[in-house]
């Protein structure tokens, strides 16, 4: 499959903005980060790489508010978590590929997913991920559509995990899923960070008002 010159010709971003957000003790998505909300940094990330963006997984009220930064997608089974959000999306698109971030990673730079999505488009692949460490990271994920009946079987089997998910969905298209190292990424000149965060913050979830305070202490210490 060749590669488009632009992203969004084959690919649509998603911003996956539900949860009970009980650890915050406040809807994550409005939490303020540099200034901004969660919700805005997920959005940059995925117009940065060039892609459109949608909210995924928005329940109930908290859809208006969603609504006013970008078109939400209803998840069509609120209260299942991420997955649930993931296959409403995938459903609605006609894009090959969608392009999934939480609202919870504020410090992903978005030529990772550049990077990641023309792997997906070169290889054809059903699942792409990264990985720090060694350790695959759920997202940002980039799953094509192909990939949908499977992911929704999970959902319908209440197998609500979204990297198990990922896996068994390649896994039913005879595929298999290798994390792409995002070190050796950084190492290879592929993929950089505006801020020059190191790789390891890059998936810093953002869970909790101390996560908040931590992100903004080891920026900080970085500059100081």
């Amino acid at each position: 499959m060749p590669v488009p010159s632009e992203l969004n010709s084959f690919a649509s971003g998603f911003v996956l903005a539900g949860g009970q957000s009980t650890r915050m003790g406040t809807d994550k998505a409005l939490v303020q980060f540099r200034g901004r909300p969660l919700i805005a940094h997920a959005i940059a990330i995925l117009v940065d790489a060039g892609l459109p963006v949608a909210i995924a997984g928005v329940p109930g009220p908290e859809a208006t508010q969603a609504g006013s930064y970008t078109p939400v997608i209803a998840d069509s089974e609120p209260g299942l978590g991420p997955l649930s959000g993931v296959c409403s999306a995938l459903a609605s698109t006609t894009a090959e590929f969608g392009v999934f971030v939480p609202v919870d990673l504020p410090l992903l730079p978005s030529s990772l997913l550049g990077y990641l999505v023309r792997h997906a488009c070169v290889m054809d692949a059903a699942v792409t991920l990264a990985s720090v460490n060694g350790q695959p990271q759920t997202f940002p994920a980039i799953l094509s559509r192909r990939a949908l009946p499977a992911l929704e079987n999970e959902l319908r089997s209440r197998r609500l995990g979204c990297l198990k998910a990922f896996v068994a969905a390649a896994r039913n298209l005879g595929e298999s899923v290798s994390p792409l190292p995002a070190e050796v990424l950084v190492q290879s000149g592929q993929v950089s960070h505006c801020d020059a965060q190191p790789v390891a913050r890059w998936f810093l979830n953002f869970n909790t008002p101390q996560d908040v305070e931590l992100a903004l202490s080891l920026r900080a210490a970085q500059l100081g």
